[in-house]
């Protein structure tokens, strides 16, 4: 959990708490399932951070001498935290890693390397992304591109069920994603949004669109 994204969130008028990695031995994908869904029962919101590479077997691929930082206990975790937030309808953000980590517990698959399938280079760069005309980014951001600060060498190639393309880079990189017939909120970005959230205010509204899904069920609350 990057400082970034907790002052992010913070700022945005949320309470960031960071949630500790477990996958007890034996468990299935249903009762991991269960378990996280009871260490979540507090959550009003979920935000699915960046870090190092899925492992590619677990989106039926083959691995790639690029990967770095696997953490299999961490994928298997993420991946159950996305399955759960998805059914129980929490509002749910996901960044860089995390995006890759819906796409995957969708059954969709990723660009194991951009710079070696595409000639693509997303490290450590800044670059404009278009914004599809349905893209829900044109909620919190005004035109049709986007600035963003990016740090991954894998994306998206085949999309996850449901979901759909909302935002491209110049090289047909996936930038952002959206799910269909969500009756929550959910935001995947490929890009860091905290690296500017302090100075952009589109990027400061990408949390700040988080944080008011996530506040809206305590306002129904409040006002009966």
């Amino acid at each position: 959990m990057a400082a970034r994204l907790a002052e992010a969130v913070y700022a945005a008028g949320g309470e960031p708490v960071v949630l500790h990695p477990d996958t007890p031995a034996g468990l299935d994908e249903g009762a991991l399932d269960d378990l996280v869904r009871r260490r979540l029962w507090f959550a009003d919101g979920v935000l699915l951070p960046g870090g190092g590479d899925l492992a590619a077997h677990w989106s039926g691929q083959d691995s790639h001498a690029s990967q770095y930082d696997i953490d299999e206990e961490q994928d298997a975790f993420d991946l159950s935290v996305a399955r759960v937030a998805i059914a129980e309808q929490l509002p749910l953000l996901a960044i860089c890693r995390g995006n890759q980590v819906v796409n995957v517990a969708r059954g969709g698959d990723l660009v194991q390397d951009l710079g070696e399938s595409l000639g693509a280079d997303h490290q450590h760069r800044v670059h404009m992304i278009e914004l599809t005309e349905d893209s829900p980014l044109r909620d919190v951001v005004t035109g049709d591109q986007l600035l963003v600060s990016c740090y991954h060498h894998q994306g998206i190639k085949r999309l996850g069920r449901g979901l759909s393309a909302s935002a491209y880079a110049d090289d047909g990189t996936i930038e952002a994603v959206a799910l269909a017939n969500y009756p929550g909120w959910f935001l995947g970005v490929q890009w860091h949004p905290e690296d500017s959230a302090d100075r952009d205010p589109s990027q400061a509204g990408i949390f700040k669109a988080l944080v008011l899904a996530a506040s809206e069920p305590l306002a129904a609350q409040a006002a009966v």
